[in-house]
């Protein structure tokens, strides 16, 4: 007996521990603020009448061998850096989940409520209203309570994943004109465009999460694409075509499964075909989009491939940013400019004159303190990688990082883990146009988050379990 039981110590000690099961699970829960909230989106006061579809915190949690993560998207127009550390710190506290390891980001509907930054911008738009920053004081709290009925709800899991691509609902919205310049949005079927000053990332990808089981029962869908969500206007709460791709999927794959969708890098890129004059604004326009990107999601599940490792990792670095050259010129024009926006005269200032205005007004502020902004990388085995990137990327940086990236699948939630706005590849600083005049952050910063994204990229892979 005592020789069996030394040899079965034996054994234990020098075989290897059988690595523990890959588990993850899903939750979604209701963030849609009052009736009356300030709306975000565009630069004029806009009052919720009420709710055309409900806005959502969604999560999904995944654990392995004692690394627990949680990817978190929100129907909203963006997230801040208050609200990121104050929900990572309720999550650590209420999950055990490190805040560190908690992705938040943001889809950029355009028909969810103001979040108050202390921007002058947030309090002309009403932003500091007593409604709205009640609902932003709330808003860590229903967070959390996603991410732990996530963390509840795990099970043990299998993941499967592919890349889709839906071309014909991205445009790049910056066009080369006659004249020379580059036009924003210059409108339906206009004369003088000449052609896009950049591309499109036509990619669907895709991450099916379901039940180690049998009959495995779906958990999650992950979906990503690189396009701005202005396509529903007026005053209604909305989620825009997001709303319809997940109902759609959920037709398909049940209805208590998850659909989390992230958006891409899509700074310079919309949902409009300057060479088409159909209308494309309203509801039907977001379900027309939302049904087509939900069509091509269902057809990836058809080339869906099995994660090979499932090693969970998590990284991320605070890069510092340098501000935009203001000078005593560009304050003294800028207060000018929102003096006459708060008194509401009309005409109202010039749109770029507004949007400059409200630039200098927040960089200066900052007293020329660069910005400090995160970068996180969270990767599974040697196939997926999800990357943060804190505002509204130009198209151009995500797909260098994408071409970059070691991983056989990489995804990029902009918007995440705070947001600056506006981040413009290098070659539009010189170019200009409404990107470029709202950027807050200096020529190269883009760049700059490109190589920090990659270094944490290739060390993940370097690091995966072989």
């Amino acid at each position: 007996m005592r020789l069996l039981t030394s040899l079965a110590l034996t054994l234990a000690l020098t075989l290897p521990a059988q690595a523990a099961q890959l588990t993850a699970g899903a939750a979604a829960v209701d963030i849609t603020p009052p009736k009356g909230c300030p709306m975000a989106g565009y630069y004029s006061v806009r009052g919720a009448e009420g709710t055309h579809d409900p806005l959502f915190a969604k999560a999904l949690v995944f654990e392995k061998d004692g690394v627990k993560i949680a990817l978190v998207s929100l129907d909203l127009i963006s997230t801040t850096r208050g609200l990121v550390e104050d929900t990572r710190k309720l999550i650590e506290k209420e999950t055990g989940i490190p805040g560190k390891n908690v992705m938040l980001s943001a889809t950029h509907s355009h028909t969810g409520p103001v979040l108050w930054d202390g921007s002058v911008r947030a309090d002309i738009l009403s932003g500091g209203s007593k409604i709205a920053k009640n609902y932003i004081a709330e808003l860590p709290g229903k967070i959390t309570e996603a991410v732990k009925k996530a963390d509840t709800a795990r099970k043990p899991a299998k993941v499967s994943f592919a890349t889709g691509k839906e071309e014909g609902l991205a445009f790049n919205r910056r066009f080369h004109m006659k004249d020379g310049s580059i036009g924003w949005n210059p409108g339906k079927k206009n004369p003088n465009i000449v052609r896009p000053a950049g591309p499109v990332d036509p990619s669907v990808p895709v991450v099916l999460i379901e039940t180690d089981e049998k009959q495995p029962k779906p958990i999650a869908v992950y979906v990503n694409f690189s396009m701005h969500l202005d396509t529903v206007g007026g005053l209604y709460y909305s989620a825009d075509y997001p709303y319809t791709l997940s109902k759609a999927v959920a037709s398909v794959k049940g209805e208590d499964v998850v659909t989390v969708f992230t958006t891409g890098c899509c700074g310079d890129i919309n949902h409009i075909n300057v060479e088409s004059d159909k209308p494309q604004k309203g509801h039907g326009e977001a379900a027309r989009i939302g049904t087509r990107l939900a069509g091509e999601v269902l057809r990836t599940f058809d080339e869906l491939k099995p994660l090979g490792h499932d090693t969970l990792r998590v990284s991320s670095e605070m890069v510092e940013l340098e501000l935009p050259a203001i000078t005593a010129d560009d304050r003294a024009k800028a207060k000018l400019v929102i003096a006459d926006v708060e008194k509401v005269t009309k005409p109202a200032p010039k749109f770029l004159d507004q949007v400059q205005a409200f630039k200098v007004s927040d960089v200066s502020r900052r007293l020329g303190k660069p910005f400090q902004v995160e970068v996180q990388v969270i990767s599974l085995g040697e196939d997926l990688a999800w990357v943060s990137l804190p505002g509204e990327i130009f198209v151009e940086l995500g797909l260098q990082i994408k071409r970059g990236s070691p991983f056989r699948q990489t995804m990029i939630a902009e918007l995440a883990n705070g947001s600056i706005g506006y981040i413009p590849n290098r070659v539009a600083y010189s170019q200009g146009a409404y990107e470029v005049v709202s950027a807050r952050c200096a020529e190269g910063s883009g760049e700059k988050l490109v190589d920090v994204a990659l270094k944490q990229l290739r060390t993940q892979f370097k690091e995966k379990k072989n």
